[in-house]
């Protein structure tokens, strides 16, 4: 009897000891999910004529979330009815852009601004044509939950992708344990979205590179009218930088697009976002990288070739109460020069980098 008393001691010291531990164990850690990349993070090499790719503090760029992202770009899985991705508004064959005015979403339902091109977002300081997006990752989760785009909602987005072993292990293998989380999501595709960069065209070789014979006389002499102030003064807007050309400036335009014969606007523009009067009708100064290939032009889609684009700032944009003021008429420009700047802008188009296309595996 008294060696079970001692049996019955033993083991009420070893459930003790037990709880005792488990009470001092240290919790399981709740809360957010991390979203900063575990891998080594890489440098994105920018091609010639392009300055180093700003990267936030908070994503920096590693194979595998840039692998990730890529996958995530061109899935149909992110629209509700899995028959748009982000590539099929933002093409690669088009200049990661989309050839229609508006891009149809799902349903076939349409939007009211063109498209515009991926390539060097990552230049930009806002996304969007007004800029209500204050970075490319914000940027990536716009059109996933818009009604007339991919028609999704975030959460059930998530849900659909977390069911996928494959995602699964991806975005831990990029982000660490936690699964999928459309933070991280954002965060990989603005990633991949980085590396879509058009420079080395033949622009390039022959003002950064020393080629003098890698655009033709026409596209050299459309350079100089580009930039020169008293003939296109282009540069004004599409600015060029030193040792680098971004062609745009980061700012916002009003150039009378979409304005009626009465000044009225179609689009409000940029004052949809800061509600402040000077920015009505404004739009972002795009880029002009592979410019070529992107048409149609402006924000509405409007203008369907280059020569349409250059007869439209002949006559300085159309008339309104907040056109731009430092906007001129440009109609001293001769045929010739208007074809050389024609020429000049060509020259601008490179070849996209690998890995960009479409993923294979």
């Amino acid at each position: 009897m008294q060696s079970n008393r001692s049996w019955i001691t033993v083991g009420l010291l070893v459930v003790v000891c037990a709880i005792t531990l488990v009470s001092c164990a240290e919790p399981v850690p709740e809360g957010p999910v991390s979203s900063m990349p575990i891998g080594a993070s890489i440098t994105i090499e920018p091609p010639l004529g392009l300055p180093p790719v700003p990267v936030p503090a908070d994503n920096p760029p590693t194979a595998e979330t840039i692998a990730l992202g890529r996958k995530l770009y061109y899935d149909k899985t992110l629209s509700v009815d899995k028959s748009i991705a982000c590539a099929s508004c933002h093409r690669p064959d088009a200049g990661f852009a989309d050839p229609d005015q508006f891009s149809s979403g799902v349903g076939g339902k349409k939007g009211g601004r063109q498209a515009p091109t991926v390539i060097n977002a990552a230049y930009f300081n806002v996304q969007f044509w007004d800029g209500r997006s204050p970075s490319l990752e914000e940027q990536a989760l716009g059109p996933m939950a818009n009604p007339i785009e991919m028609a999704h909602t975030l959460e059930e987005l998530q849900k659909i992708l977390s069911k996928d072993p494959g995602y699964v292990a991806e975005f831990e293998k990029a982000f660490g344990p936690g699964g999928v989380t459309m933070d991280r999501a954002k965060k990989a595709i603005a990633s991949f979205e980085r590396t879509v960069l058009s420079g080395n065209s033949p622009f390039d070789r022959f003002m950064y590179g020393g080629e003098a014979d890698a655009i033709s006389e026409s596209a050299k002499r459309g350079l100089e009218v580009f930039r020169d102030p008293a003939k296109g003064n282009c540069n004004v807007c599409h600015a060029m930088q030193e040792g680098s050309a971004l062609f745009t400036d980061n700012k916002f335009h009003n150039l009378g697009v979409g304005a009626g014969l009465d000044g009225t606007l179609a689009d409000i523009g940029r004052f949809e976002v800061t509600k402040n009067e000077a920015d009505r009708g404004a739009f972002k100064t795009p880029g002009l990288r592979n410019i070529a290939e992107t048409a149609p032009y402006m924000h509405d889609g409007s203008l369907k070739t280059l020569k349409e684009v250059i007869d439209f700032y002949i006559g300085a944009g159309n008339s309104n109460e907040w056109r731009a003021k430092d906007l001129k008429e440009l109609d001293h420009l001769t045929g010739q020069e208007r074809t050389d700047l024609e020429e000049f802008l060509k020259s601008l188009s490179a070849e996209m980098p690998a890995g960009t296309g479409a993923p294979t595996d």
